[in-house]
């Protein structure tokens, strides 16, 4: 299932308790319209991480970021194509 789609069914299934797509615009402010309230994003935040692996660090955690399909997915998408962090224990010199 594609980023997207996968966003769209929780915040369909999750907030709006319904499988009506045409009830989610991409671009509504979850925060605007009523969708998803402060403990609301905290779930986000748990989805996003559980669901495609990454970490949200708490400074991330913004309106820019996740109040709206679209923006959730374009942040998703920028971290799944971070560079996966490399710490010194981890390289070996020859």
């Amino acid at each position: 299932m594609s980023i997207k789609a996968s966003i769209r069914r929780y915040i369909l299934e999750n907030f709006l308790f319904t499988d009506d797509e045409a009830r989610l615009r991409d671009d509504a402010s979850f925060l605007e319209e009523g969708i998803v309230d402060s403990t609301g994003v905290l779930e986000l935040v748990m989805f996003v991480e559980e669901t495609f692996g990454i970490e949200v660090a708490d400074e991330e955690i913004l309106p820019e970021n996740f109040d709206s399909v679209e923006r959730l997915i374009r942040y998703v998408e920028a971290k799944i194509r971070e560079p996966a962090f490399v710490s010194a224990e981890t390289i070996t010199v020859w």
